[in-house]
């Protein structure tokens, strides 16, 4: 088990890049699988969920080759389908929530996909019925196995037909929609999730000859096409570590720019973080945030009453960034509601934060109460272990705000979503080491 140790109290100084956004990775990659025809994807992260799934396509069959950094040509044109059935899938797949969306483009090529029951982080329940009911809808006939938890899906022909999600679920649309595309008439999605992520591979799938409409929008219409062509795509900026990097500048009190942040595709997250108090300024396609050198102040509601900032579905703010924001004021001036509406354990990491002296409240497994210090008290450095990738990274910005030197355990939750943390953060002036 890997740990950070973080020597707080720094401030940092520079410009950082996002890496390529790991939620559209997962999506875009198994896309590939929907042609025989070369597929060329730029700004793919270089991250452990990422790397894993990479090496699921190459067991499949597809040939995989590296052109450059973050960029690589796939192609599935001989597809071995005995490797779903085999006990080396069943674990691998296990380890990867994102193994999920191999399904829908499997079953539309290939008229059969299979899955073990995915991991991941321990977030609460996130279960799969949306992704199989619209296979189930397009016509698959859909098995499991209870004793090996394992899922499967087979059609001979997918046939296009009307569904309303039961929810907006980003990676349930993304699976539906790949296995819509090469389905015999036309598909209709309505409260389909409308991320820039599923946007992407919306606009993707249409430049390699799919006919889909309604993008950006919860109504998607898609008419089935026969076969699709190979492309190239270059994927957006993580809005997940940008929102990391602000509140990293905030709780630090530092200087930072984020480059190409691609503005258009960040949604509520400016607002979210201007709600807090913290100035962001719009340079170009870059963030620009200045020094807090007087720290920064939640804006109450205009009639006085406390702030709350829960998440929603696209374009309402993404719950991957909750955990930060909760961070980030624990030390504005003033009081705020965090209300995590999607995970009901994700806010449970809230008492490594109390052991360092924040002032929170844990109303519930969904909401919690944060009373800001007004930085006139500095959270304490202590040891704590990371439960998932987005707490870890919280739990690192804490630290790196904090006196003293913290310990962080567990840093492979870490590696999972953020391409070398530590390297980038000693770049910017983190006193940060990986033992």
């Amino acid at each position: 088990m890997g740990t950070f140790t973080i020597e707080g109290g720094h401030r940092l100084h520079g410009n950082i890049t996002p890496q390529g956004a790991k939620n559209e990775a997962l999506q875009i990659l198994c896309a590939v699988l929907l042609t025989p025809e070369k597929v060329t994807i730029n700004n793919i992260p270089d991250i452990v969920d990422v790397n894993k799934l990479i090496a699921l396509l190459e067991d499949l069959g597809v040939k995989i080759q590296k052109k450059g950094k973050g960029s690589y040509t796939f192609m599935a044109d001989d597809v071995n389908l005995d490797y779903l059935l085999s006990d080396q899938f069943k674990i691998d797949g296990r380890g990867l929530r994102g193994s999920i969306m191999l399904v829908g483009p499997l079953l539309a090529r290939f008229g059969k996909g299979y899955i073990p029951k995915p991991g991941g982080d321990k977030i609460g329940r996130r279960r799969l019925d949306t992704h199989f009911e619209g296979f189930i809808k397009l016509g698959a006939n859909f098995r499991y196995n209870r004793e090996e938890h394992f899922y499967g899906v087979e059609a001979e022909k997918l046939k296009g037909t009307y569904m309303l999600l039961d929810e907006a679920s980003v990676t349930g649309t993304a699976n539906i929609v790949m296995a819509a595309v090469l389905a015999e008439g036309t598909t209709t999605i309505y409260n389909a999730a409308c991320e820039p992520y599923l946007q992407q591979l919306c606009k993707m799938l249409n430049r390699m000859g799919a006919k889909i409409s309604g993008i950006g929008s919860n109504l998607l219409t898609i008419e089935g096409v026969e076969s699709l062509k190979g492309t190239t795509h270059t994927m957006l900026p993580d809005m997940i570590e940008i929102g990391s990097w602000i509140g990293l500048a905030a709780m630090t009190k530092s200087e930072l720019t984020i480059k190409n942040v691609s503005w258009e595709n960040l949604g509520q997250i400016p607002t979210a973080f201007n709600k807090l108090g913290i100035t962001l300024e719009r340079r170009e396609d870059d963030i620009h945030i200045p020094a807090h050198t007087e720290g920064y102040k939640i804006h109450n509601y205009i009639d006085g009453s406390i702030l709350t900032i829960a998440d929603a579905p696209w374009p309402g703010l993404t719950p991957d960034l909750l955990s930060i924001i909760l961070v980030v004021a624990t030390q504005a001036k003033g009081e705020v509601l965090i209300h995590q509406k999607m995970f009901e354990s994700r806010l449970f990491f809230v008492d490594k934060l109390i052991d360092m002296g924040a002032k929170i409240i844990l109303c519930d497994p969904h909401r919690a109460t944060v009373i800001g210090h007004d930085f006139k008290s500095t959270l304490k450095s202590t040891v704590m272990t990371s439960p998932d990738i987005r707490a870890g990274i919280s739990l690192l910005i804490a630290a790196l705000s904090a006196k003293g030197t913290s310990t962080i355990h567990n840093i492979e939750q870490i590696d999972r979503g953020y391409e070398s943390i530590d390297t980038r953060l000693r770049a910017i002036g983190a006193h940060i080491s990986r033992v």
